[in-house]
């Protein structure tokens, strides 16, 4: 398994809210915050372990072996929130990997952060 990308930042939400922001993104009475591109689809939950861990499927169809991890911890009353992307096959160029960590930097501190009122 090779990781192409990982970063950990804090999000305001406690973690249990953020645990289901990430296990249903479109869950009633939230605030939408996943906005995919065209070149993009919907992940699937591969593993749910409320409130520390959540792996995702990939969200770009090209590369569909990609595994997005989501490992969560409190962090005063907020959540701190660390991001794996890993891929068992070769990993990409190093533009594309700028784009995927990008894309996934955008919808966790941009989109999620925004979905919580910061």
């Amino acid at each position: 398994m090779h990781e192409i990308g990982r970063r950990e930042r804090s999000l305001p939400a406690p973690t249990h809210v953020v645990w289901r922001s990430l296990a249903d993104p479109h869950q009633p009475g939230a605030r939408l915050w996943l906005r995919l591109l065209e070149d993009e689809v919907e992940p699937r939950v591969l593993t749910a372990q409320e409130p520390e861990l959540l792996v995702w499927s990939s969200l770009w169809p090209r590369r569909p072996d990609d595994v997005l991890t989501f490992e969560l911890r409190p962090a005063g009353t907020g959540t701190a929130l660390r991001w794996t992307l890993t891929t068992p096959a070769e990993p990409p160029d190093t533009s594309l990997i700028g784009h995927l960590r990008h894309r996934v930097n955008h919808l966790l501190w941009s989109d999620l952060r925004l979905s919580y009122g910061q």
